[in-house]
């Protein structure tokens, strides 16, 4: 693995940039946001099963996808909106029948209605808010890309599916942005680590929201500065703690 700090952007909002992505992919081996899969695997081993149909959004260069594969998980697709990490990771896996690799935008999946059992992201919401620079605000453009987002991963899940996320964001930021009827699902949250805390929410789909985040959702829509201001994205007011909070092992 090679060392993260050589591939720091000069600017958080890089982290949005497809350009960086390519350009970073063609030399970094591997790098695991938040930790390698066995770190959270007895927590999603609980939520999804071997023979589901399983999409990894960011796919990233992360050995996520090969070790879930290695682990029994082999209806797996892949998807990265960088051309060169699909490229890449297709090559290193192709070795791995019935799991795919795709170029495509998170806002815009090319999946039929009700296409997978699992959807599942690790820190991928994380980079695209990691820019913001208060856990109390957010730019309009970035809670109009996370809507999106989830709105296409809603659409995507099959009936009882769950959407899994794997983040360093507390439920009491991200429940801000998964909580909402229009989902059309509930949350459950989780944790995993030694000394600071990962978190994985569980998001089933079909099911309703708990009366304490429906509650959560109505106090937000009453907020006349509802979404472009109050949904919070991350704990981090401090851009570089992003990458700090990083678990290599």
């Amino acid at each position: 693995m090679s060392d993260n700090m050589d591939y720091l952007p000069d600017d958080n909002s890089r982290y949005k940039d497809v350009d960086y992505w390519d350009e970073r992919y063609q030399t970094e081996q591997c790098y695991d946001w938040l930790g390698r899969f066995s770190k959270f695997q007895h927590l999603l081993e609980k939520h999804v099963q071997k023979e589901d149909a399983i999409l990894i959004l960011g796919c990233g260069n992360s050995s996520m996808s090969g070790d879930l594969y290695s682990a029994g998980y082999h209806s797996i697709i892949n998807i990265d909106y960088s051309s060169v990490c699909i490229s890449t990771m297709s090559a290193r896996h192709s070795d791995c029948p019935g799991m795919t690799w795709q170029q495509m935008d998170v806002r815009q999946l090319s999946f039929p209605d009700e296409s997978f059992d699992v959807i599942l992201e690790k820190a991928t919401l994380d980079s695209i808010m990691v820019e913001e620079k208060s856990p109390w605000e957010v730019a309009p453009h970035t809670a109009c890309f996370i809507h999106q987002a989830l709105t296409e991963i809603s659409r995507c899940l099959k009936p009882g599916g769950r959407f899994v996320s794997v983040t360093f964001a507390n439920p009491f930021f991200r429940k801000r942005l998964y909580a909402r009827t229009e989902y059309n699902w509930s949350i459950k949250k989780y944790s995993y680590g030694e000394g600071f805390q990962y978190f994985v929410y569980v998001m089933t789909k079909g099911e309703e929201l708990s009366s304490e985040d429906a509650a959560l959702e109505k106090k937000l829509l009453e907020d006349t500065k509802f979404p472009s201001t109050t949904i919070a994205t991350t704990q981090n007011e401090n851009e570089e703690d992003f990458l700090s909070n990083i678990d290599l092992t």
